[in-house]
């Protein structure tokens, strides 16, 4: 049997994991860390892409190129294909992935010292909750990119299923919550000996870019001119400032295509006509300057701080001086109230899908970085008071199931 690797491919983070001596062993993409940041760099000046941490450090320290994060959230939708200008090649977005992965395939063999062209990989139940045919094409998608970098024989595994692999025995029914970057799985498995049963899985395309999109049009887009108003262009009378482009500067995986100079233009004439120009000055700014991954870090990390400490600051100086809007734990919750309840109903609706009810569920196994939001873990207790919680490799859980699903593979 040849060797095979698991490959968790994030839409924040990835993570690759092998089989040795029946457990699962995670490998190395990056010095000391478990997982790699999901994002890349085109560095124009050294004309080279780069990976992981060495991708979000470039583009923190203001290198000329193209920052690109949370790329999986493309997949099966007609923005992956289009083909793009790329230092000087035109490259479409399942090309940069196909790369992403190649890279990842290329650090794995030189940490494990073997070849691997088998790749047993995660997805989401749901790549795309409301489109079939798109959930359907995300999945050929991936494995249009799997094979480009070089993987021969390609298997996919619902991610909250093979988390439930890796959660151990244990007593009665089980429910994975796996909250990650794009997407919120479910799964309801029972363990049998040393073998588990997936009773039902569900999903829904909603997750941790999601919570930074809704707080960022929350919190700091009214700061650039979203909800304010434009004078006419010509007469009296006044009309509200256009919101697609907030909603595309609050998008993780649409920021690097804002950049140029028709938007430029756009944000220009909207500050020259607005009512309150000082906000939509520093949308100009934003553009022009290209530092919408910087604001799009900046509330990540207030979300992050006002979860773990109860209040943090969002640190938009780089836009304007002085600019640090305050973020309390009690408004994080309120903003996110409405995806936490959107959260317990898909739980819900996943006992149903299993015909159990809600008390028997015994254990509640949280798995991705998003899970640790207070808000969605209470949420998720609350629609399983019964059962205990259990928390415990968060980021590297779904990884850790791939691999031991390796063993399966001819």
């Amino acid at each position: 049997m040849r060797p095979a690797i698991g490959i968790d491919f994030g839409t924040s983070n990835t993570a690759a994991a092998i089989l040795r001596g029946g457990a699962a062993r995670i490998v190395p993409l990056e010095p000391g860390q478990d997982t790699l940041p999901t994002a890349i760099f085109l560095d124009y000046a050294a004309r080279r892409t780069v990976f992981g941490s060495e991708a979000v450090r470039s583009m923190i320290d203001g290198q000329e190129g193209r920052f690109m994060r949370a790329l999986k959230s493309v997949l099966g939708t007609s923005l992956a294909r289009e083909r793009r200008q790329f230092l000087n090649r035109r490259l479409t977005l399942l090309d940069i992935v196909s790369e992403f992965l190649a890279e990842i395939r290329t650090r794995a063999e030189a940490a494990a010292g073997t070849e691997f062209r088998r790749v047993v990989s995660g997805r989401p139940v749901r790549f795309h909750s409301a489109h079939p045919e798109r959930n359907a094409q995300a999945e050929r998608d991936l494995r249009e990119c799997y094979h480009a970098a070089g993987f021969e024989e390609v298997r996919f595994v619902n991610e909250p299923e093979a988390a439930a692999r890796a959660a151990g025995p244990g007593q009665g029914l089980g429910l994975i919550v796996d909250i990650g970057g794009g997407t919120s799985d479910f799964t309801l498995f029972e363990s049998q000996g040393t073998a588990t049963r997936i009773v039902a899985s569900h999903g829904v395309r909603l997750g941790g870019t999601d919570f930074d999109r809704i707080l960022s049009l929350e919190t700091v887009m009214p700061l650039f001119g979203l909800g304010g108003d434009l004078r006419k262009d010509i007469g009296p009378g006044r009309h509200p400032v256009p919101r697609a482009l907030f909603h595309d500067l609050a998008s993780w995986e649409k920021i690097a295509f804002l950049y140029g100079p028709a938007t430029l233009r756009d944000a220009q004439a909207m500050a020259r006509l607005a009512v309150e120009p000082a906000r939509l000055n520093r949308l100009v700014r934003v553009i022009e300057n290209e530092i919408g991954h910087d604001v799009a870090f900046a509330v990540e990390a207030a979300k992050i701080g006002a979860n773990q400490d109860g209040g943090a600051e969002i640190d938009l100086t780089l836009v304007e001086p002085g600019l640090r809007p305050a973020l309390t734990g009690a408004e994080l919750a309120a903003t996110l109230a409405p995806s936490a309840a959107a959260i317990r109903a898909e739980i819900a609706e996943t006992l149903t899908l299993g015909g159990v009810k809600a008390d028997a569920v015994g254990r509640l196994v949280f798995v991705g970085g998003s899970s640790l939001l207070s808000a969605v873990d209470a949420a998720a207790r609350a629609a399983l008071p019964a059962a205990m919680v259990e928390r415990s490799d968060v980021f590297t859980a779904v990884v850790r199931g791939l691999a031991l699903a390796t063993a399966e593979d001819g």
